[in-house]
């Protein structure tokens, strides 16, 4: 399974960016997806998940400003992300897991939210 990872940037606090992460390849394999985060000496953190019915999961620090989405059609989802912090300034990492085995890992791509 290949992911790749779209749409960080550069935005100010309050704004909103929305990342997207289209899966190719063996997509079967994929009980659901995901975005983490890793800012700058920091572990990388969950930010959202979704899986393949359609439950999404989130931590404390992002509900109600993120909505994780998907289009099986297009084996893509999104992250939407609104009311944007300074601390949300981090690498998203798109991530697909599997039913069984090594979950799969896109590139990552750098959201920069100015205060």
């Amino acid at each position: 399974v290949q992911l790749q990872a779209s749409g960080g940037g550069l935005v100010q606090a309050g704004e909103s960016l929305r990342l997207s992460c289209a899966a190719s390849g063996s997509i079967f394999r994929i009980s659901g997806m995901g975005w983490y985060r890793q800012a700058p000496g920091k572990e990388r953190e969950l930010v959202a998940f979704i899986t393949n019915t359609g439950i999404t999961n989130y931590p404390n620090s992002v509900k109600g400003r993120f909505t994780i989405s998907r289009d099986s059609s297009k084996n893509t989802v999104y992250l939407q992300m609104n009311s944007l912090k300074a601390e949300d300034t981090a690498v998203y990492y798109c991530y697909a897991a599997r039913y069984t085995g090594i979950d799969y890992w896109g590139k990552g791509t750098l959201v920069t939210v100015s205060s």
